[in-house]
C-alpha cells in the first residue's frame, strides 16, 4: 500500500477570471507528499502559499487539475462529502490562533472530537494526552485570554490534531510570535508531527525553521520549484 498522503496534479487557480486583471496564482502545481514527510513551503506574500494550502485542504476548489487524499481523488467530491474528509483526515493550523474564547484549551481540543462523532470522555482524555505532549497540561482548564501567545498556538496544534488527520497545513504557525517563542512552539510542533507520522505542509517566511524540515519547496510565478 502507498504512503502517500497528498497528490496534487496541475492545479490551477485563476482569479478575475476574464477580467482585464486576471490573476493566474497557480500555474500547474505538482506535489507530492508522503506519510511521515514534513515539507516547507517557502514564498514571499502574495505569491500564493494560502491558495495551495487552501486547495490541498479543500477549502477551495482549482479551476484545473486533481487532488487526491490517500489515494481518493477529492475534485469533483459534493461539499458535504468534502466536509467529512477535511474533518476526518486534515489538520489546519493558521497564523493566529482562532481559538473559541469562551471555552478552556481542553474544550477548544476537544469541541472538534465530538463534532466526529467522538464520546466526551474519550475526547477529553485525548485531549490531555494533546495538551501534555506540547508541555502545558497544567493550562487544560485556562481560557485563550489567560494563556500566552505560545501557549494558545500550542493550543491550535493539538486541535489541528484532535481527530487524528492523515494530512497536517500549516500556514505561517509561528509567524505571530517573537523569535524565543517562535523556536519553542515551531519544536512542540515537530514533536507532534513526528510523533504522529502524518505527513505536513508547512508554510513559513522563516528560512532558519525551513531548513529544519524534510523539504523545502519555493512557490514561483504560480510553480512549485525545489529549493
Amino acid at each position: 500500500m502507498s504512503d502517500q498522503v497528498l497528490e496534487l496534479s496541475g492545479i490551477a487557480k485563476v482569479y478575475n477570471k476574464g477580467a482585464a486583471n486576471e490573476i493566474n496564482v497557480l500555474r500547474g502545481v505538482d506535489l507530492t507528499v508522503q506519510a511521515g514527510e514534513v515539507v516547507a513551503l517557502v514564498a514571499p506574500s502574495g505569491a500564493g502559499k494560502s491558495t495551495l494550502l487552501h486547495m490541498a485542504g479543500l477549502l477551495d476548489t482549482p479551476d484545473a487539475g486533481s487532488i487526491r487524499i490517500s489515494g481518493t481523488e477529492m475534485t469533483g467530491l459534493s461539499d458535504r462529502r468534502r466536509t467529512a474528509v477535511r474533518r476526518a483526515d486534515v489538520g489546519f493550523i493558521y497564523q493566529f490562533h482562532h481559538l473559541l474564547p469562551e471555552f478552556t484549551a481542553l474544550e477548544n481540543i476537544v469541541l472538534p472530537q465530538l463534532a466526529h462523532g467522538v464520546a466526551r470522555s474519550s475526547a477529553e482524555d485525548r485531549a490531555r494526552v494533546l495538551l501534555a505532549d506540547v508541555g502545558i497540561a497544567a493550562r487544560a482548564d485556562h481560557r485563550p485570554a489567560a494563556l500566552s501567545g505560545g501557549e494558545q498556538q500550542r493550543v491550535a496544534f493539538c486541535r489541528a490534531l484532535a481527530n487524528a488527520p492523515k494530512l497536517l497545513l500549516a500556514d505561517e504557525p509561528t509567524g505571530n510570535l517573537d523569535p524565543g517563542t517562535s523556536d519553542q512552539v515551531f519544536n512542540a510542533l515537530m514533536a507532534l508531527v513526528r510523533g504522529t507520522g502524518l505527513a505536513a505542509v508547512i508554510a513559513t517566511h522563516n528560512l532558519d525553521l525551513a531548513a529544519r524540515m524534510d523539504r523545502q519547496i519555493r512557490l514561483d510565478g504560480g510553480h512549485l520549484v525545489p529549493v
